[in-house]
């Protein structure tokens, strides 16, 4: 078959490239860039062992490291989706390897008979061991970015809380006026939210850190030396800086994929937090006249090509379609871990695009939520404090003092008149004006408990 010249791949990622034309995407980056970590251990353990001159191995080792930082991404371009447990995505990255050190040996790519992709790179490991180890410390990473990402999107909505700590507004439970409360207790919830995902996320990593690396084909070690098998996980424990532990059962972590079902599942939850206060922040805004408009989201672009002014609320839209995205790829992640046959899962190539996509997704999703949306909610004073005045939730504050009856009736009587339930309230001598006042203000709405004295 022929070969592009500028290639660094070779026949075997050709071969894939022809029998993969699905997603007509390559591999994830940070997938790339992890397999170069986990063929850089390989070598270094391989070279422990007496294997390469110290020429060789210097160039195999800066060929890994050029892999590592995203030099060699554009050379690994087998689809995303591919047959054979991820052996074509294996065989690109073992080619690149090797083509770009006999580059930096002053050799030709393809002069095998000095350097072989498969006996010298590919030296005691199986695609079935490196795959998944290389996605673990993907998402491992993706992880840690993930974490960061949520941390800034709680923090927005933490100081959200406190500038409007005392803006009173109406409760809502069933989409219906219930009691009142204040937007900054409103923020403080979504901000806990996303602190408890951002718990989970940090927890799930443990999840990630046993790899089967050394146990080859299945899990047995076969054709990898007992030195080589005790040596590599530690060296890429060094190479990561991650705190990777060898399975004390390779076998069952070779053929068992739940442990990313497992993460996935953090990365659904945390989505559901995101959709969920995405679709508050959308509703809050609506109108702004005709709606709700309790908040004004930050106006990014023109709304419409038709109605002038019109501003939408696309970032919390945005981040609702990676989030049902998200939600999407758990399903999908699981079907897939389910359908592992005996020894082995064949589907992990599919597993890592779903996983590593979400991921991503999450991480932009948070980031761009706190950076383009949350960061510049405003909120109108004067639509919450005329909602509360009107709303049926007000007189439920009252009920501790007025009793429940009299409310009702006071609630009857402001309907009918279409009196502010202040004004009958007032008239009625329930309550003076500065009583009632106190009683919907900021602290009496978020004070713990009844305000009726035992």
């Amino acid at each position: 078959m022929m070969l592009p010249r500028e290639a660094l791949y070779g026949i075997h990622t050709q071969r894939a490239l022809e029998n993969f034309p699905l997603s007509h995407r390559p591999v994830h980056s940070s997938l790339i860039h992890a397999y170069g970590a986990v063929k850089l251990a390989a070598a270094q353990a391989n070279h422990d062992l007496g294997t390469w001159d110290k020429i060789t191995f210097e160039a195999i080792v800066q060929a890994c490291t050029d892999m590592m930082e995203g030099r060699l991404d554009d050379h690994v371009c087998v689809d995303a989706l591919q047959g054979g447990a991820g052996t074509s995505t294996n065989m690109n990255v073992n080619e690149v390897i090797a083509n770009r050190a006999l580059q930096l040996l002053g050799k030709a790519p393809g002069d095998y008979n000095v350097l072989h992709p498969i006996g010298d790179i590919n030296l005691h490991q199986s695609t079935n061991d490196t795959f998944p180890t290389a996605l673990k410390i993907a998402a491992i990473k993706g992880l840690r970015n993930l974490e960061q990402s949520l941390v800034v999107l709680l923090e927005a909505f933490q100081n959200k809380e406190k500038e409007f700590r005392d803006v009173v507004k109406v409760g809502r439970t069933q989409m219906q006026d219930a009691v009142l409360t204040t937007m900054g207790r409103t923020m403080s919830a979504y901000a806990e939210a996303f602190a408890r995902d951002r718990w989970r996320v940090y927890k799930c990593e443990e999840r990630l850190r046993v790899i089967n690396l050394g146990g080859t084909a299945i899990g047995t070690g076969l054709g990898a030396p007992k030195q080589y098998i005790f040596k590599v996980t530690e060296k890429l424990k060094v190479i990561t800086g991650y705190g990777l532990a060898r399975a004390e059962n390779m076998v069952e972590n070779t053929q068992n994929a739940d442990v990313f079902v497992e993460v996935s599942g953090i990365l659904s939850a945390c989505a559901t937090s995101l959709l969920k206060v995405a679709g508050d922040l959308r509703l809050m805004s609506s109108g702004p006249d005709a709606g709700l408009g309790e908040i004004a989201l930050p106006a990014v672009q023109a709304g419409s090509s038709i109605m002038p002014g019109k501003v939408n609320p696309v970032i919390p839209e945005a981040v609702s379609q990676a989030a049902l995205s998200v939600i999407g790829n758990h399903a999908v992640i699981a079907q897939a871990c389910a359908m592992g046959s005996l020894e082995l899962n064949p589907f992990l190539p599919l597993v890592a695009d779903c996983l590593l996509n979400s991921l991503q997704l999450l991480d932009n999703g948070c980031s761009l939520l706190a950076e383009r949306c949350v960061r510049g909610i405003s909120v109108n004073s004067q639509r919450c404090r005329s909602a509360v005045h009107g709303a049926t939730a007000t007189i439920t504050a009252l009920i501790d003092v007025i009793g429940y009856e009299t409310a009702e009736a006071v609630l009857r009587e402001s309907r009918a008149t279409q009196q502010s339930l202040r004004d009958v309230v007032v008239h009625k001598g329930h309550l003076t004006g500065e009583a009632f006042d106190e009683m919907i203000s900021a602290e009496a709405v978020t004070r713990l408990g009844s305000q009726k004295e035992t």
